[in-house]
């Protein structure tokens, strides 16, 4: 039986769990990773510091892909110069693309985001960008090179779940490219209707740091993402609109 894998930027993998580490302390970032068995986790740049400080690149085994994000980039300039500086200190080519310059709810901007993926794209980087489910600017993230897409659930942070469901679910159906469901995903059940739905791939963070066992939830999330996959990849059935419609004959009753 072949594995079950899908491949970004021409590198496979297997796990459709993809760990943000924002809001974990350093101590239980390994543990994270290892309970969630996840090859992707995400970190800011300020948290690879230099020095006496703890360096979250110590806690992440080396087996595990990198994917260094441009949180706190409010255009495509300081995104691409964050990305550039990212792959200078040793975190390679992979790169989340983050611009946001609204701070009250800290939506993406989508129109740089796509200028910033066609700059990163043409030198080389592998481009995951994070972006609010529209299909128009989806279609251009495509153009412009992204490696995937990955639109919100909800605002990030917020652990709301799937409000973007409709809109996600559009990308799924009509972009090409993995669909990686970001932000706002706050229980395992769903992360697992995400990917009953078709999602690529899930990635969680405030959910599993907020919770009140990280290691636990972190697992919890891994199991919730593999059931949703192997639903989706079985067919779910059909939904009756209106009435019912029995599990058992409705006939054969032992007085007949």
């Amino acid at each position: 039986m072949n594995k079950d894998t899908y491949s970004i930027g021409g590198h496979e993998f297997e796990s459709r769990f993809i760990l943000g580490s924002g809001k974990f302390s350093l101590d239980l970032v390994k543990a994270c990773i290892e309970k969630a068995q996840t090859q992707i986790v995400t970190l800011a740049l300020r948290r690879a510091n230099e020095g006496g400080m703890a360096n979250i690149l110590d806690y992440i085994p080396d087996n595990v892909t990198l994917l260094p994000n441009t949180s706190g980039a409010r255009n495509a300039n300081e995104a691409v110069r964050i990305a550039r500086l990212a792959r200078e200190m040793g975190c390679g080519n992979f790169v989340k693309l983050e611009v946001v310059h609204d701070s009250k709810y800290l939506l993406p901007d989508n129109y740089e985001t796509i200028k910033a993926t066609e700059i990163l794209a043409k030198e080389g980087f592998v481009v995951m960008p994070y972006m609010y489910p529209d299909l128009n600017a989806a279609r251009a993230l495509k153009e412009a090179g992204a490696a995937c897409i990955m639109p919100l659930g909800a605002p990030i942070g917020s652990n709301k779940g799937l409000a973007t469901k409709e809109f996600i679910q559009i990308l799924i159906d009509e972009i090409d490219l993995p669909i990686i469901v970001d932000a706002g995903i706050g229980r395992p059940s769903q992360a697992c209707e995400a990917m009953e739905m078709g999602a690529t791939a899930v990635m969680a963070n405030t959910a599993i740091a907020t919770s009140g066992d990280v290691e636990v939830m972190a697992e919890a999330f891994k199991k919730a993402i593999e059931a949703g996959r192997s639903a989706y990849l079985a067919g779910l059935g059909q939904t009756i609109e209106k009435g019912a419609s029995a599990s058992s004959p409705l006939t054969g009753f032992l007085h007949d």
